[in-house]
């Protein structure tokens, strides 16, 4: 009987031990399989030279565009190659495309010979601009009132709160603040046609929209008594558009628009 009990005891334990063997066996095949998916995924998840370069040039046209609205470049200045890549650290290559681009969207000139320009600015030039804005803005307006639900009401009085504490302050902390009311300023209109899903005429709209913000920095020096004038206008909007009165609404921004561009006209020589 107790050599029964050894030879049962021995069975058990080369039991246990196949049993053991079969679980690592399978544990580590499973373990090889999820390393691979792993590794694959991890490969997959690699940016490639391609997708690198591309955000390298799409960063690279909003910092172009951007400086030259805020007038880092002022109009007519020479966009030199050898001073782009010394201040972007990108190559010719890259600029150029970037430089075309902004050629077509009417930020830069391009004369055989001469080079890339900045664009120069004009009574005429403005008129044009504000024309095509106020048309494009009316018409993003009207039919977002029209498709907008409680997210996109919320967003509007949102923006519009954020853009009241810059308003609010003093002429002085304002400028020293100006980026700040710029990048709130285009939030509060971008948040106003967010619900329009005409993406051509979002994009036409959006163009004008950065056209008219370089006339507003040209001139921004010489308009401290429109400051509170703007804030009442920006609520009056901001009210009727919450109220879904799109003929009310429209309106307004026909009005705030064109007095804006009323305004820079007495900069310009």
């Amino acid at each position: 009987m107790i050599f029964d009990n050894v030879a049962g005891c021995g069975s058990i334990e080369r039991a246990n031990r196949q049993r053991h063997i079969r679980a690592n066996t399978f544990r580590h095949r499973w373990e090889r399989i999820l390393n691979i998916h792993l590794k694959k995924s991890l490969k997959n998840a690699e940016p490639r030279d391609d997708d690198a370069s591309l955000s390298s040039g799409q960063d690279l046209l909003a910092r172009l565009r951007a400086d030259i609205v805020k007038h880092t470049f002022a109009p007519e200045t020479k966009l030199k190659f050898s001073d782009l890549t010394e201040r972007y650290g990108l190559g010719i290559g890259t600029l150029r495309e970037a430089l075309s681009q902004l050629v077509s969207e009417g930020f830069v000139t391009l004369e055989a010979g001469k080079g890339f320009r900045v664009a120069p600015v004009s009574r005429q030039d403005l008129a044009e601009v504000t024309e095509h804005y106020v048309g494009f803005e009316k018409r993003a307006l009207s039919q977002s009132i029209a498709a907008g639900g409680d997210e996109w009401e919320t967003r509007i009085v949102a923006s519009f709160h954020s853009l009241g504490i810059i308003e609010d302050l003093s002429w002085a902390e304002r400028m020293r603040r100006h980026g700040d009311w710029v990048d709130r300023h285009r939030q509060f209109h971008e948040a106003l046609v967010a619900a329009c899903d005409d993406r051509w005429l979002l994009r036409l709209r959006s163009l004008m929209f950065y056209q008219l913000e370089r006339y507003r920095f040209l001139s921004k020096m010489n308009r401290e008594k429109s400051t509170t004038r703007k804030g009442i206008e920006h609520r009056a909007i901001m009210e009727a558009t919450v109220a879904r009165d799109a003929q009310k609404a429209t309106t307004l921004l026909d009005r705030h628009i064109r007095e804006t561009s009323e305004s820079i006209l007495g900069t310009l020589a």
